[in-house]
């Protein structure tokens, strides 16, 4: 970095902010209502943080498809209104009939907590997109889809250059930075990804370096293709390991759920008390600044990198520690950076051979979560459809095409590997899979994906 050697260095939070394609697939348990309640316990709560401090925030297009449709927002304030109250009603009188008015009492903060995300969202003068529009500097590929298990140059093509025209079309400007579905890397992607205008991305290298080295905090240079940062795993696990912080005793327990789906116990089993986890949530972002000041006390950038979603949704308390962070990186003096401003002033290092191999984020540090196990045959049957499509005279419907981004997701996989929602995936998968083959077989056919990838590009020119 620009700054002399031995020198602190900084902090660079990369929120990655993504939901698979889920409109018009499914309301309970699992479609539509997933993307209702992120944007409600995560993105909405997150307007009041982003802007405070410097935040690599990443939006995949996949989500801002979904985000731009028409209905959409009345459909989710909907959900907000009329089925969040009633269910907890239900919730809440059980409790009272149970004489538990600690819980009864923790349902009505709970429905106030939704309550109060309706009345944001509808105030937007913009909506959700056009709040977050400012904040969001880097895209992504156009439906998440783990780019080392495409077959093909025009299947890659496809998912980069249109993510990159659609962040265009959306918030203008755009820098360079792509965020690599599940931090998936292969040397052979940097020549595509540097031809569609990526300037960098972030991977994780903690099988080449080993967990907590030095070189993790510098970014790495690649011939010709974009900048490498490497994920900081030991900084990350703070959050994101068994451990965590979410884990601590006095945080809602996101598992343990009443009869209709809502959460009032902590993780100690004890009702959930809100000042002991606001007491914890403080003593944990202290923890955490510090932890990182030691970290960069010689100099270059720490990269922790997260789920949008961890905020807020998987841990309740998350969107308050981020805000909790940011004070305390002011007040420890811990300077926060976004990763284009850390590129503008850097000075790489040559990527190590090593690093040209295959890697994730995932399970192993491979791609076994997305290839392996449950998530094999998904796999091997998005495979096949792209071959399909290489295969057909001339160029492919553009409905086949859809379908086979839709089928390229990387939620279909990991869903599948971590069975974390029953059936659905698979069956997501099968039938983007049948309809594909229907496209191409020249049938006209229901405009189930209304409003996938709107910006389509790359294989149909």
């Amino acid at each position: 970095m620009s700054r002399r050697r031995g020198s602190d260095g900084a902090l660079a939070f990369v929120l990655h902010t993504h939901m698979p394609y889920v409109e018009g697939f499914g309301t309970w348990p699992f479609g539509e209502e997933w993307l209702w309640e992120a944007i409600a316990t995560s993105y909405v709560p997150l307007l009041d943080v982003l802007g405070r401090a410097p935040i690599t925030l990443s939006l995949t297009p996949v989500l801002a498809d979904q985000l731009e449709a028409p209905g959409a927002a009345e459909r989710c304030l909907r959900f907000l209104r009329e089925l969040r109250p009633e269910s907890h009603r239900r919730d809440r009188e059980r409790f009272r009939r149970a004489g538990q008015p600690g819980l009864a009492a923790e349902i009505e903060r709970s429905a106030a907590d939704y309550a109060a995300a309706a009345e944001r969202l509808d105030a937007l003068p913009h909506g959700l997109l056009g709040a977050l529009r400012e904040h969001v500097s880097w895209t992504s590929a156009a439906t998440h889809a783990v780019l080392p298990l495409l077959a093909s140059d025009a299947a890659i093509a496809v998912q980069v250059q249109t993510g990159v025209a659609a962040h265009r079309r959306r918030f203008g400007e755009w820098s360079g930075g792509f965020w690599l579905p599940e931090c998936a890397h292969a040397s052979w992607l940097d020549e595509p990804l540097g031809a569609a205008g990526v300037r960098s991305t972030c991977v994780e290298l903690t099988g080449v370096f080993g967990l907590g080295d030095p070189r993790h905090l510098r970014p790495l240079a690649t011939a010709g293709g974009p900048m490498l940062w490497a994920i900081d795993r030991a900084v990350m696990s703070l959050v994101w390991g068994e451990r965590g912080y979410p884990a601590a005793a006095a945080y809602r327990d996101y598992h343990a759920m009443t009869r209709h789906h809502h959460r009032v116990w902590a993780n100690d089993g004890a009702p959930y008390d809100r000042a002991a986890a606001a007491a914890q949530t403080a003593a944990d972002a202290a923890d955490f600044v510090a932890r990182v000041r030691r970290r960069v006390s010689g100099g270059g950038v720490c990269v922790c990198a997260l789920d949008t979603e961890l905020l807020g949704h998987w841990w309740y308390e998350g969107v308050r520690w981020l805000a909790a962070v940011l004070d305390e990186a002011a007040r420890q003096g811990l300077e926060l950076t976004t990763l284009d401003a850390a590129l503008e002033r850097s000075d790489p290092a040559p990527a190590p051979p090593e690093a040209a191999r295959v890697s994730s984020w995932g399970e192993g540090r491979d791609l076994r979560t997305w290839s392996a196990g449950p998530a094999a045959e998904l796999a091997w049957s998005a495979r096949r459809c792209e071959l399909a499509l290489l295969a057909s005279a001339g160029p492919p419907p553009p409905r086949a095409l859809r379908e086979l981004l839709a089928l390229q997701a990387s939620d279909w996989g990991f869903l599948a590997t971590r069975r974390l929602a029953g059936e659905y995936p698979v069956e997501r998968a099968r039938g983007h899979a049948v309809a594909l083959a229907r496209a191409l077989a020249g049938e006209q056919l229901e405009p189930a994906l209304r409003h996938l990838a709107p910006d389509l590009c790359g294989w149909l020119q």
